[in-house]
């Protein structure tokens, strides 16, 4: 019986939480996440240890989520908790894990788990950085569209290395909706879940869709844009 195990890659405030909880609601396992917040009445769908350890492996490499460094290390430490998360996971079927900060430390989680499957999600930096800018305690001390680029840049390069399904949080529901289908059968989850009434809601966005003139763009977040939404499904 073929089972998936399924990182969910995509920088903060870009429908990650969104992504997680539709796969969830059909059958992606994501153990013990954060179900309900002040800022997010679903809930981010992170597990608290895993972006602890996430947090820790960028620190002890120089960095932080929003001064990423140039390379990550990790020691045995690091090694033994991330197995202890893992563990606590991989006995369902279909089971993955979501954090933004894993667009960081992806080499780390690929050393021990080289087969694992993917899927991505990314917004147009306009709302992002709305998104970022408005939530207390979240406002990024390097220039948010500099943190932006650095994200998308290797969510990019991710989604050409692996060729996985990359989602739009920019589409309109219908659409958003038939690429969460097209993700779910990728990935092998449960097909027939009624999910009528399910996690996504319109107003789970808390930016509008972006207006090409809320943000002047350089050449490169605009050719990273364009490529994103040119790979995505």
């Amino acid at each position: 019986m073929e089972s998936s195990k399924v990182c969910i890659l995509g920088m903060h405030r870009s429908g990650t939480s969104c992504l997680a909880g539709c796969l969830e609601e059909r059958g992606l396992f994501l153990g013990d996440v954060v179900n309900a917040s002040p800022h997010n009445k679903k809930g981010n769908k992170e597990n608290k240890e895993l972006r602890r350890l996430n947090d820790d492996v960028l620190e002890s490499s120089g960095g932080t989520w929003d001064r990423p460094p140039e390379f990550i290390s990790w020691n045995d430490e690091h090694r033994q908790r991330r197995d202890d998360i893992i563990n606590t996971l991989k006995n369902n079927r279909h089971w993955g894990f979501k954090d933004p900060r894993v667009v960081l430390t992806l080499p780390f989680w690929l050393e021990a788990l080289p087969d694992m499957k993917f899927v991505g999600t990314f917004r147009h930096p306009s709302a992002v950085i709305a998104s970022l800018t408005k939530r207390p305690g979240l406002a990024p001390s390097v220039a948010p569209l500099k943190l932006w680029t650095l994200y998308n840049r290797s969510l990019l390069e991710a989604v050409k290395h692996y060729e996985f399904p990359l989602i739009c949080f920019d589409r309109p529901q219908d659409e958003y909706l038939y690429s969460i289908e097209q993700a779910s059968a990728y990935l092998g989850l449960p097909e027939g879940i009624n999910v009528s009434g399910g996690f996504f809601e319109e107003n789970i966005r808390t930016q509008s869709i972006f207006k090409e003139s809320d943000l002047e763009l350089g050449s490169e977040e605009q050719a990273i844009y364009r490529e994103l939404l040119d790979k995505s499904c």
